[in-house]
């Protein structure tokens, strides 16, 4: 399994925008085949940075999403809203602890 994190800041007044831009793929993304879970996350101090947090079943898989229509679309739709460059990274879990 694959954890992918994406941070994104984006410009105060853009972020409705990114919402419902979010809102209006979330379910199409967390069922992409190989999506086994997504959770959108905002920071506490700085209501304008969010952060995706998705599971994989394979790094094949976040690539063939990340070369599908509907992550361009949605890519497309939201790079246009940041304030900074996105920070995005995969990890794989080594230890859960419970």
């Amino acid at each position: 399994m694959l954890i992918r994190i994406v941070r994104m800041t984006f410009h105060e007044e853009k972020v409705a925008t990114f919402l419902a831009i979010f809102n209006a793929s979330k379910h199409k993304i967390r069922h992409f085949e190989g999506c086994q879970h997504l959770e959108l996350l905002q920071d506490k101090n700085f209501p304008n940075i969010f952060s995706t947090y998705s599971y994989w079943e394979s790094e094949n898989h976040l690539n063939t999403y990340r070369d599908s229509e509907l992550f361009k679309n949605v890519w497309t739709s939201t790079k246009v809203l940041f304030v900074e460059k996105p920070i995005a990274f995969s990890s794989e879990r080594v230890e859960l602890i419970t």
